[in-house]
């Protein structure tokens, strides 16, 4: 009998689809509570997707070099709950709004700052949890 594809895993998707929801739902929260009115810059998905960026390199670190995690976390989180949190729809659609509205700059800044900010964030995210992780491994010395 043939093994199925991982991406096909009832599990997987389930564990993808839970996830999603609640990613999701975060941040249609988020864009609620800190709505974005037409023309200006979009911070509050701007600052979702940087805080989605953050996390994703602590769960890949966590994952792949702390601790062996059970087989639908990463589905579950990564994929899941940080795929629904952080919106690659959203932005395109802001950037869009914010062209067509005239405002130029705010549209380039968005873009760029989107992508530094979020590149940013998963590099820091990365070297600061190797960072505790090995600060916590190693014999504290007498004070």
């Amino acid at each position: 009998m043939a093994t199925r594809p991982a991406a096909l895993d009832p599990a997987v998707l389930a564990a993808i689809s839970m996830g999603g929801g609640l990613g999701a739902s975060a941040r249609f929260g988020a864009g609620h509570l800190w709505p974005v009115r037409p023309g200006d810059f979009p911070w509050s998905t701007f600052t979702v997707n940087v805080l989605g960026c953050f996390a994703i390199g602590v769960l890949m670190v966590a994952v792949t070099e702390l601790w062996q995690a059970p087989r639908l976390v990463r589905p579950f989180l990564g994929i899941g709950v940080l795929g629904g949190f952080t919106t690659f729809s959203t932005y395109s659609a802001e950037l869009r709004t914010l062209f067509d509205s005239g405002a130029v700059v705010a549209a380039l800044s968005y873009l760029g700052l989107s992508v530094l900010a979020g590149l940013s964030a998963v590099a820091t995210a990365v070297f600061a949890t190797r960072w505790v992780a090995g600060a916590r491994g190693r014999p504290r010395g007498n004070l």
